[in-house]
Order: C-alpha cells, then sequence, then structure tokens
C-alpha cells in the first residue's frame, strides 16, 4: 500500500498563516459572518485490484441535500449541512462544527465503470464503491470501407 508522507512540526510561527476580515471576526464572535460559508469534508480513498472506495465523513448532513456525480475519471460529492437550532440565552464559548454548502472533486486513481457503483449511508459516513474497469481488456475496432 502506497502512502503520502506527511511532516509534522512545531514550528508553528513560520507558517505564516493570514487570516481574512471575516475569520477575524467569526474568531471572536460565531455568529458573524459576511457570506455564506463552505466547507470540504474529510474524505479517505482505498484502492484495491477490483475496485475503489470513497469514505466521506458528512455527519448532519441529511440524505436529501447529498449529491454524487461520477464519470469515469471523478467523483463529485456536494450537498448542504444546516445549522443545529441555537440555544436561547447560550453564549458560544467555541464554534468548529461548519455548516453550509459543501463539495469535493476527487480525481480517481484508475478509470472506472459507471454502471458498476455502489453507496450507502450511516452513522454520518457515505461510502461509495466503484468497479475498476479492467486495463488488460482489448476491443475490437471494426474497419469500414468508407
Amino acid at each position: 500500500m502506497n502512502c503520502i508522507k506527511i511532516r509534522f512540526g512545531n514550528d508553528f510561527e513560520r507558517l505564516g498563516t493570514k487570516l481574512s476580515i471575516e475569520e477575524m471576526f467569526r474568531a471572536m464572535n460565531p455568529m458573524f459572518t459576511l457570506s455564506e460559508r463552505t466547507w470540504k469534508p474529510p474524505m479517505d480513498i482505498y484502492e484495491t485490484p477490483e475496485e475503489i472506495i470513497i469514505l466521506a465523513e458528512i455527519a448532519g448532513v441529511d440524505k436529501e441535500n447529498l449529491e454524487v456525480e461520477i464519470n469515469s475519471k471523478a467523483v463529485k460529492i456536494y450537498g448542504r449541512r444546516t445549522e443545529m437550532p441555537r440555544m436561547k440565552n447560550a453564549t458560544f464559548r467555541l464554534a468548529e462544527i461548519q455548516y453550509g454548502h459543501f463539495e469535493r472533486v476527487l480525481f480517481l486513481p484508475a478509470p472506472i465503470d459507471t454502471e458498476k457503483v455502489s453507496s450507502s449511508y450511516s452513522n454520518g459516513f457515505l461510502q461509495i464503491r466503484l468497479t475498476k474497469l479492467p486495463i488488460n481488456q482489448i476491443y475490437q475496432v471494426p474497419i469500414s470501407d468508407e
């Protein structure tokens, strides 16, 4: 199994992250937003010799607010997570859960058969199973006279 190398460090001052005006105000008061927020749910992609499996963590998204589009080279997952009702007389002390529109386009490591796709949604996880096209398959091309 191939892995992506991730370098960890403790020199965060060197990174030089810059906050936008909206992010500064949101940090002070999570109720403040200038526009519709977008977010990117975390996802995993697994590959076996026969298929590609995508696992998306999208807890709190209703199936009715979830869309999946596929072609032989990519998968697009998008939807919306609506905010939970706010408690009256409550002050936010921490607001990390992201709401609003999300979209991810994942380019696949191998071509897939768009006719052989299955998906399931359980416990906040969307799983998509994509059958890979056979690589060694040979196609005969008929030659016409004109």
